[in-house]
């Protein structure tokens, strides 16, 4: 009885530790990679499926934060900046580049070689491919175009609908989460607004112009500062104001997604 009620405890213990936060959490990423599903062109979409089977996109777009508890080397010392990239207040991600571990755009750049290349293990090309899908949707989350000095907003502590968290986590999945939709129904909502001037102005497969972007969304979206030592208390008022920035950085996310598949895929630069 006692080992039950220990293990019980400990247990406990665990489930009231606080979670990493993760870009867009798996709802966010997946309405990014159903977006980009839709829009992918004909070769791209041949090369995923020669690659990943009958994966999806949207499946394979959360793995990667999955995998984070996998005990292995790559996953515990080498894969986790390459999730975000760290650009100061007023810089350009051009003007300070990658810190010696790399980041999420030196990541992008060795997966994408590595999913063309027809001489990489199968294993390979799925993990970079998997990756690649995964970054391009992280990096239009705001936050994780970071400034030093707080973890892309993990530092500050907030309360979002009464409960205890910090900025980072509203915006991974606190903003998408209060709508009580499925990843299947957000993606139909956004797809839907989506037009064809948005398709043709958004449409671009450089991750400077998604990192500028976000970079931009980053300095506005902080909470004004509480009182010393109380967290900032985050309401209907804060999610009225963001909404609809939200909406727009997953619908493009979904749209560069599509755009990026098709550069990685195009006949000049890969055969599959």
């Amino acid at each position: 009885m006692r080992i039950v009620l220990a293990v019980a405890t400990a247990l406990a213990a665990v489930v009231l530790l606080p979670a990493p936060a993760l870009a867009w959490g798996k709802t966010g990423h997946r309405v990014i990679g159903l977006i980009a599903e839709r829009m992918v062109g004909h070769r791209a979409r041949n090369g995923v499926h020669a690659i990943l089977g009958s994966e999806t996109i949207a499946e394979a777009s959360a793995w990667p934060d999955f995998e984070r508890s996998n005990p292995e080397a790559f996953w515990q010392k080498e894969a986790g900046p390459y999730h975000y990239v760290t650009v100061p207040v007023g810089k350009t991600y051009a003007e300070t580049g990658a810190p010696p571990e790399g980041d999420a755009v030196t990541a992008l750049k060795k997966f994408t070689a590595t999913v063309r290349d027809r001489n990489a293990p199968l294993a390979d090309r799925q993990l970079a491919l998997r990756f690649v899908i995964h970054i391009v949707g992280d990096l239009h989350q705001p936050l994780h175009v970071g400034k030093p000095g707080d973890k892309g907003g993990n530092d500050v502590r907030v309360t979002f609908q009464r409960e205890a968290t910090n900025l980072h986590s509203v915006w991974d999945s606190g903003l998408i989460d209060q709508e009580q939709l499925s990843y299947t129904e957000m993606a139909n909502w956004l797809t839907a607004r989506i037009t064809r001037a948005d398709r043709r102005d958004w449409r671009t497969a450089d991750p400077l112009v998604w990192i500028g972007e976000s970079a931009a969304i980053r300095d506005r979206i902080y909470p004004p500062p509480a009182p010393a030592g109380e967290p900032i208390k985050l309401g209907f008022d804060y999610i009225y104001a963001w909404t609809p920035t939200r909406d727009l950085r997953l619908e493009q996310g979904g749209v560069r997604l599509a755009a990026y598949l098709d550069w990685v895929f195009a006949r000049h630069l890969a055969r599959l």
